[in-house]
C-alpha cells in the first residue's frame, strides 16, 4: 500500500469521523470525489489505480480532473468547487505525514475555486403552490401522506435530507405546535407551524400511527422516504399540477425549490432576513440575501419609495398628444 491509499485510509476511517466527525452526507460526497479522481487518473495516465501516489497528484492532473468534471460529466463551477474541497481536505490533512510530497500537495491546494454565476432563486407562486397541494389523490393513503408531506415542505421549508429524517417524535401538536430537525452544521432547530399545516399533520397523523416504524413519511413498510423518492413522487404530482396551472410548465421544480417557496412566503409578508435566516438554518444571513433579489415586489417598493414628492406611483405613460406635451415643456 501506497503513502496515498495510506493517507485516505487515515482520513475516511479516523480523522474525518473522529477528529472531525464530518456528517455522513460530507463523507460520502469527499469518498465519491475521490473515486472519480482516482478513476480518471487510472485512465489519463495509463496505470494501475493501486500505483497512483502523491507524485500523480500534481497541479496540470488535478486540473484535467476538474475540466474534465465541466466539459464531460456536465458539472456546473459550483459543483466543480465542492469537487476541489473534496481534494484539498484530503491533501492538507496528509501534508504533515509526508513532507517529501509537500511542493506537489501545496500546488494543488493554491489552486482557487472557479468564479460561479449564482442563477435566480425560482419559487412558486401562491397560485403554483395551491395547484401542486391539491394534486395529490386523498382518497388513498399515499396520496394523503404525499400531501402532509408537500404541505409541510412549502409551510417549513425543511431541506430534503431533513423531511427524510423526520420521525414521529419530532413533531409536538400541542400548544406552540413546531417540528424540530438538526440540518446541515449539524445546527437543531425549531419550525412553527400554522393552523393549516397543524390540521393536515393531526389528521395524516392519526393515520400513520396505525402503521409499523417511526418515520413520519414512511413507505409500504414503514421505512423512511429516500431522497430520490421524494423527488419522484413530487414529478408525478407536478404532471397533475401543471395540467390545472400552466405556469408550472415553464418551471424546473424540486423539493429545494418548496424550500426557496417557503423563505419567498416569509419575506413577501414582511419578516426581517435574520429571521429567516434561522427558520431556514443558515449559518449567516449570506445566503439569505440571495431571496432579495428575487422579490420583485420589495424592488419595485424601493422604486416606489424614491418617486419625487407629488409624483402618484405606477409605469410611466406617455401624453395622448406628443405635440401638445412637447409645447408643454
Amino acid at each position: 500500500m501506497n503513502d496515498l491509499a495510506t493517507s485516505l485510509q487515515t482520513y475516511f476511517t479516523t480523522f474525518a469521523r473522529t477528529q472531525r466527525d464530518l456528517s455522513e452526507n460530507t463523507i460520502s460526497s469527499y469518498r465519491d470525489t475521490w473515486r472519480m479522481l482516482l478513476k480518471h487518473l487510472t485512465v489519463t495516465l495509463h496505470i494501475p489505480t493501486d500505483r497512483i501516489d502523491f507524485d500523480a497528484l500534481t497541479v496540470t492532473n488535478i486540473a484535467g480532473f476538474l475540466d474534465h468534471l465541466q466539459h464531460d460529466r456536465g458539472n456546473n463551477a459550483k459543483t466543480r468547487n465542492t469537487r476541489l474541497t473534496a481534494i484539498r481536505a484530503v491533501l492538507s490533512r496528509a501534508l504533515p505525514d509526508h513532507p517529501e510530497h509537500a511542493a506537489t500537495i501545496t500546488q494543488v491546494l493554491a489552486i482557487p475555486p472557479k468564479r460561479a454565476t449564482r442563477p435566480v432563486i425560482e419559487f412558486l407562486t401562491r397560485e403554483e403552490a395551491d395547484a401542486l397541494l391539491a394534486a395529490p389523490d386523498r382518497h388513498t393513503w399515499t396520496g394523503r401522506r404525499d400531501h402532509a408531506l408537500l404541505v409541510m415542505a412549502v409551510q417549513t421549508g425543511l431541506r430534503i435530507s431533513e423531511l427524510c429524517a423526520l420521525t414521529l417524535d419530532d413533531i409536538h401538536l400541542g400548544v406552540g405546535a413546531h417540528v424540530t430537525c438538526t440540518g446541515k452544521g449539524r445546527r437543531q432547530r425549531s419550525t412553527p407551524l400554522t393552523t393549516t399545516t397543524l390540521r393536515t399533520m393531526r389528521h395524516y397523523l392519526a393515520e400513520r400511527k396505525t402503521r409499523p416504524g417511526t418515520a413520519m413519511f414512511c413507505g409500504p413498510h414503514g421505512q423512511a422516504l429516500s431522497r430520490d423518492a421524494l423527488e419522484h413522487r413530487l414529478a408525478k404530482h407536478l404532471d397533475t399540477a401543471r395540467t390545472r396551472c400552466p405556469s408550472l410548465a415553464g418551471k424546473h421544480v424540486t423539493m429545494h425549490t418548496l424550500r426557496h417557496t417557503a423563505a419567498m412566503n416569509l419575506l413577501t409578508a414582511g419578516v426581517d432576513v435574520a429571521v429567516i435566516a434561522l427558520w431556514l438554518g443558515h449559518a449567516d444571513t449570506h445566503s439569505t440575501d440571495a431571496y432579495l433579489h428575487a422579490d420583485m415586489t420589495i424592488k419595485q417598493a424601493a422604486i416606489d419609495r424614491t418617486r419625487p414628492p407629488g409624483v402618484a406611483p405606477g409605469n410611466y405613460h406617455p401624453e395622448p398628444d406628443i405635440l401638445a406635451w412637447l409645447n408643454a415643456l
